[in-house]
Order: C-alpha cells, then sequence, then structure tokens
C-alpha cells in the first residue's frame, strides 16, 4: 500500500497561513520543521510542517492559495480531533464541520472540518474506538 509522503500547495500569504498552521497542527505534534526565506526558495517564502523533524506538509507564497482543496490528517486520539477543531477555530479557521462521528463512512470515522486562510477544507480524522 502507498503512503502519503507530504502534500505542498500555494497559500495567499504565506505568514498568515504558517501562523493559522502551527496552531491548528498543534495537538497532532506538528511543528514547523523547515523555513525557507524568498530569497531560498523559488515559490517565495515556503514552510514545512511535520513531525519527528520531518516536513508532511508545505506551504508556499502563490498568486492563488489552493480553494477547494480537502486535506485530511490522521488522529489516533478523539481528544486530537477536538483539540485540533478548538485550536483551528481559535487561530481563524471557519468551522465546517464540528467534531463527530460520520457514520455515513463508518461508525468510527470521528471527523472535524475547518477551512483555512485561504478556504481549503482542512480535516483531522480518528478512525479509532472510542
Amino acid at each position: 500500500m502507498a503512503t502519503l509522503d507530504h502534500i505542498e500547495f500555494a497559500v495567499r500569504d504565506s505568514s498568515v497561513s504558517l501562523d493559522f498552521y502551527k496552531v491548528a497542527l498543534r495537538p497532532l505534534g506538528m511543528t514547523v520543521v523547515v523555513a525557507l526565506g524568498p530569497t531560498e526558495a523559488r515559490t517565495g517564502s515556503r514552510y514545512g510542517l511535520g513531525t519527528d523533524d520531518y516536513p508532511r506538509l508545505w506551504i508556499h507564497d502563490g498568486k492563488e492559495g489552493g480553494v477547494g482543496m480537502h486535506v485530511a490528517f490522521s488522529a489516533v486520539k478523539r481528544a486530537q480531533v477536538d483539540a485540533f477543531w478548538t485550536a483551528a477555530v481559535a487561530a481563524g479557521g471557519v468551522d465546517n464541520g464540528s467534531p463527530g462521528v460520520r457514520a455515513r463512512y463508518h461508525d468510527q470515522y470521528y471527523a472535524a472540518y475547518v477551512l483555512d486562510p485561504d478556504g481549503n477544507n482542512i480535516e483531522v480524522v480518528c478512525q479509532m474506538p472510542a
């Protein structure tokens, strides 16, 4: 089975998005692992967030953000889903689905959704029993 190694997308303002993602993804243990300034990257400022010193999410400056994109992060505990949603909304994200079971997927699909500063749908899901 293939595993997603990392994802990268453009945002309108990388510093605004970085502030959002640093807070929103903290409950998953994700922090800024790499920070490149506009003279170091061909795409303007570029940031990699991840765990264990490996960036899994990259954002960079762009003319337009990746509006409409859906990115889902895995959580091992439902409490992380709750903490993500609370942190992301407090950081300026827009509620797009509060934490809860999404039985249409399966009985253990516990997720929350928040729109980031560019309108991307960011999800954190725990598929483990309560």
